[in-house]
């Protein structure tokens, strides 16, 4: 059994398992512990695999799995069955072969999120790193789409609020149509309290660059509508890709940040004056879009504090600090 020594949520430092504060965003205050009795969807242990047998994969995207998990009487995460209304959504280790760092991608989500939270304010979907019972490590989120009833709150992403599908935008439809200044244009258009989620949105953009994030695609941006009114949902699904892709991006979307698209070298050299000319398409102030783009340029320790302490491996951390850095830069051009 591995011992900790940071909490696996929030990387506080001076515990063993998760801490009051991430017990309370991700259990509603309740002690869990960090380890699941199964082992590894990845190992050839029968009784997972039978229990596997039983539990269908709530989406697959790209080549990683996700299964829905709940927490039991034991007060341990493990698996729903037929009929259970999941709570959190769990990422095993993926296991295709085009995906390098396979061990680290948990690790990598995990950290991501928090920086994202913890450094830059930016609401995120309540998340951890959790254990299967081979010590393999995994990451999960609690939904923010199941209400405290076990209802559901309606919650529609952007692919599906711009009208695209496999059958009129292709296969790779979440990736081939729109930009994000036409996301920009679905918050207006269905968000009361648009200017502010589109700050969201904008900071949530700004982020995806600098953390090299260029699996930010028209799934991955949603509205949800929890007291009859629709706004901007939590982040999800953020990673520093270049950790794990040969061929790593700029922008998930092939037109990037505007309508009219983006040429190669345009996606290649992005810098500060295509964030001040996205910021100003969506309606922002001048001096709002500049000041946030001093935030995200500026070093600050906690980024260093959080790699530290993160999961990843060392070699991994030295990659992660020197990627995010260099695009850090990339703003200030």
């Amino acid at each position: 059994m591995i011992q900790l020594h940071v909490c696996p949520s929030t990387l506080a430092e001076g515990f063993d398992t998760y801490s009051p504060s991430a017990r309370k965003l991700l259990f509603d205050g309740n002690k869990v512990n960090h380890y699941m009795d199964m082992p590894s969807p990845n190992t050839d242990d029968i009784q997972i695999k039978e229990t596997l047998s039983n539990v269908g994969r709530i989406s697959l995207s790209g080549a990683q799995p996700k299964f829905s998990v709940l927490v039991g009487e034991d007060r341990k995460l493990r698996y729903t069955k037929e009929g259970e209304q999941g709570t959190y959504i769990l990422k095993p280790r993926p296991n295709a072969y085009q995906i390098l760092n396979k061990d680290d991608c948990a690790a990598n989500e995990h950290l991501t999120m928090q920086i994202a939270e913890q450094v830059y304010k930016i609401e995120t979907a309540p998340n951890g790193i959790c254990f299967f019972s081979n010590d393999e490590m995994a990451y999960f989120t609690r939904r923010f789409d199941v209400a405290p009833n076990g209802g559901k709150y309606q919650q529609e992403d952007f692919a599906a609020l711009m009208g695209y599908t496999k059958i009129n935008g292709g296969s790779d439809f979440k990736y081939l149509n729109g930009s994000y200044e036409e996301c920009a244009e679905i918050i207006n258009r269905y968000v009361k309290a648009a200017r502010v989620d589109l700050l969201r949105f904008f900071r949530l953009i700004v982020f995806n660059f600098v953390s090299l994030n260029d699996d930010a695609h028209l799934k991955n941006f949603s509205l949800i509508n929890r007291h009859d009114e629709y706004r901007l949902s939590p982040a999800y699904d953020l990673m520093n890709t270049s950790l794990h892709l040969v061929n790593s991006r700029i922008f998930a979307l092939d037109k990037g940040l505007f309508r009219e698209g983006m040429t190669i070298n345009d996606t290649h050299f992005v810098g500060k004056k295509e964030f001040m000319e996205f910021g100003r398409r969506i309606g922002l102030p001048e001096s709002l879009v500049q000041r946030e783009l001093e935030r995200f340029s500026q070093d600050n320790p906690l980024i260093d504090s959080l790699i530290d302490k993160s999961f990843l491996s060392d070699a991994l951390k030295k990659q992660y600090r020197d990627s995010m850095a260099y695009r850090r830069k990339m703003l200030t051009f």
